[in-house]
Formats: C-alpha cells, sequence, structure tokens
C-alpha cells in the first residue's frame, strides 16, 4: 500500500527489537518531516556509531575507544571501561543476556566484578538454538582469561543473571549444567561458585525494567 522507498524503510525499522510494521511506519512518516539538515545529522550520526564504537573482546560490551591514547600512537584498545578497571573483583564474573542489563546492574553500585553479554536466551535447547548464545565464548573466558586480553584474572564464582523469563530460565538452567564441572586454582582445584540471581525480581520480569533497590536485593541474595 506505500510507495516502494517507504515500504522498503518500513521493513528495516520492523527488525528491530520490540518494532512492529505499525510502529515502524510512525518512524518513517517522522522521518519524511524533517528537514534535510535533520536527516544529514542522523545519517552522519548512524555512520559515527559503526565507526566508533568497539566491542570488547573480553565480555562482548560495546565501548568507545579513547581518543587521546590513538593520538599517542599507542596500541588499540580491546578492553571496555569495566574489563580494563583493575580495581574491578577479578575473580567475579556476572552473565547477562544483553547490554541494558549490564547498565541496570551497575546503576546499583553493589557489584563490582566483571560481566559476560551472552548474546540473548533460548526457549529450547536445541542445538540450532543453543548456536545463538556465546556458550562457547564464555567457557573459553573462564577457563582462559589471559587468551582476552584479560590477565590476572581466575573465577571463583559465575552469576547466572538471565531474566526470569520462561526463555531465562531455560538459557539459566543450560548454562548451570555446562559451567558445574569447571574448576580453579592449582592441586587440588575447587570447584567454581555457580549462583543465581536472589529473591526480589519478578518471574517474568526483565533486569533492564528492575529499580535499583530490588537489583541490589537480588544481587546480595544470590545463591
Amino acid at each position: 500500500m506505500y510507495p516502494p522507498s517507504i515500504q522498503k524503510l518500513i521493513d528495516q525499522f520492523s527488525k528491530f527489537p520490540t518494532v512492529g510494521p505499525r510502529t515502524a511506519a510512525r518512524f518513517v512518516f517522522y522521518l519524511l518531516k524533517l528537514s534535510k539538515e535533520e536527516i544529514d545529522i542522523l545519517v552522519k550520526l548512524i555512520i559515527n556509531l559503526k565507526k566508533s564504537v568497539k566491542v570488547c573482546s573480553f565480555c562482548f560490551n560495546s565501548f568507545e575507544p579513547s581518543f587521546a591514547k590513538a593520538s599517542e600512537g599507542k596500541d588499540e584498545e580491546k578492553l571496555c571501561k569495566i574489563c580494563s578497571d583493575l580495581s574491578r573483583d577479578r575473580t567475579l564474573l556476572c552473565v547477562i543476556e544483553k547490554e541494558t542489563d549490564l547498565i541496570s546492574l551497575e546503576k546499583t553500585k553493589k557489584y563490582n566484578g566483571l560481566y559476560f553479554i551472552l548474546g540473548g536466551t533460548v526457549s529450547t535447547l536445541k542445538k540450532e538454538d543453543i548456536k545463538q548464545l556465546r556458550a562457547k565464548e564464555l567457557l573459553e573466558r573462564i577457563k582462559n582469561p589471559s587468551a582476552f586480553d584479560l590477565p590476572h584474572s581466575e573465577f571463583k564464582e559465575v552469576i547466572v543473571a538471565i531474566n526470569p523469563t520462561t526463555e531465562g530460565e531455560a538459557t539459566a538452567l543450560y548454562l548451570e549444567r555446562i559451567l558445574k564441572p569447571l574448576k580453579f586454582g592449582g592441586e587440588p582445584a575447587e570447584p567454581i561458585k555457580i549462583t543465581r540471581l536472589g529473591r526480589g525480581l519478578p518471574v517474568g520480569g526483565e533486569l533492564e525494567y528492575a529499580d535499583e533497590e530490588t537489583l541490589s536485593s537480588a544481587l546480595e541474595g544470590r545463591r
């Protein structure tokens, strides 16, 4: 029903998370009302986003490297600010679904360890679904963090902080199963402690939308 140029852009916006065809159409018609100058600014921001933002070699968090270091001729940064912060507890690793969950947990100021962004959840434990997760990458980073630009680290506890939805619960159970055999230390090696967020998060809720007090309670009451 729409001209091809409009429909193609609606189709692109419809690929965004939680955006349906109607909302996508509103985006397009909003863009049509903008001036050329405003459109140019938007286009430049999107292009700059791809040029400037990198992905952390350890946790997969998005970050913007320091231009000061680049101008000094130093090697390009591979770690985000959290992973490169030596004051963080490098024995703790919190596994989360997405970047916005990391921001929500950081706002509580109750957690001082490192993170790993899983990249999603699965509704079933079929092989084709599990391939969507960064489960293999997670195991590699726990076993040998130095290989991913994170020396002097040894994880003793992994917090599975996946949203308490149906998909999140299936994903958390899968992670607990593959993480259970992992150990740390020399001889005799000790099993890595695997914990889940405690009470406070409602079933079916998401970390991204929980208030800071609820998240703080869930972190402190992990088990």
